[in-house]
C-alpha cells in the first residue's frame, strides 16, 4: 500500500458520507471516493482501484451484504462494512464474502481509525495465509507428480526409490529444468503411450 491511504466509501446517505469522509481526515491524510449508489460500487473500484473500501449500510439484507461484498473486491483489498443492525446469518454471510471487518452498531467518528487500522491487519494476516495455502498446496501437487514420476521409472526400468530420483534429478540437471517439469513430461509421454 502507498503511504497515501485509497479509499472508496459507499454511503447512500450524503450527510453520513460527508460525516466519513471528515472523520477519516480528521484521523488521517487519506485519498476518499463516495460512492452514493450501490450499483456504481464495482465501477468505481475498478476506476479508483482503492487500498481500502468502507461500506455502510443501516440494514442490508443477505443480498444486498454479498453483493456489495464482491462488487468491492474483499481478496483485492481490505473490505470494512459498518451496519446499524445484524443477525447471526448476515454475520456469517458476511465473513463468508471475505469482508475484512464487519462492525455492527453503525459507524463512529470515534471508531472509524481502529477499525480502519483492524480490518487492514486482518486482510494482510488472511492474504499471508493464503498465499501460504497456495503454496502448500503447489508443493503437494509437485510431490505427487514427481511421485508418479517415480513410479513409472521403478516399474519400467527397475529402480528403487532413491535410483528413480536420482535419475529425475540428473535429467533435470542436464536439461537445465526443474525436477517437477521433467516428472510433468515424464507423467505425459507415459500417458500417451499406455
Amino acid at each position: 500500500m502507498t503511504d497515501r491511504l485509497s479509499i472508496v466509501v459507499v454511503e447512500p446517505d450524503r450527510d453520513r458520507a460527508e460525516l466519513i469522509a471528515a472523520s477519516l481526515d480528521h484521523a488521517g491524510d487519506y485519498n476518499i471516493h463516495i460512492v452514493a449508489e450501490s450499483s456504481r460500487v464495482a465501477r468505481t473500484i475498478a476506476e479508483y482501484n482503492p487500498d481500502v473500501v468502507l461500506i455502510d449500510v443501516a440494514s442490508p439484507s443477505r443480498d444486498a451484504l454479498e453483493e456489495l461484498a464482491l462488487a468491492s473486491g474483499p481478496m483485492d483489498r481490505p473490505v470494512a462494512m459498518f451496519v446499524d443492525q445484524s443477525d447471526d446469518g448476515l454475520t456469517k454471510a458476511a465473513i463468508e464474502a471475505g469482508l475484512s471487518a464487519y462492525v455492527v452498531n453503525g459507524l463512529r467518528a470515534d471508531r472509524l481509525k481502529p477499525v480502519l487500522d483492524a480490518a487492514i491487519t486482518r486482510f494482510h494476516m488472511f492474504q499471508s495465509m493464503r498465499k501460504e495455502l497456495e503454496a502448500t498446496k503447489k508443493a503437494l501437487e509437485e510431490r505427487k507428480l514427481i511421485d508418479r514420476a517415480k513410479g513409472i521409472l521403478m516399474k519400467a526400468r527397475g529402480l528403487d526409490e532413491d535410483a528413480a530420483y536420482a535419475l529425475l534429478r540428473k535429467t533435470a540437471m542436464d536439461q537445465g529444468r526443474k525436477v517437477v517439469d521433467v516428472a510433468q513430461a515424464l507423467v505425459t509421454t507415459a500417458g500417451l503411450l499406455s
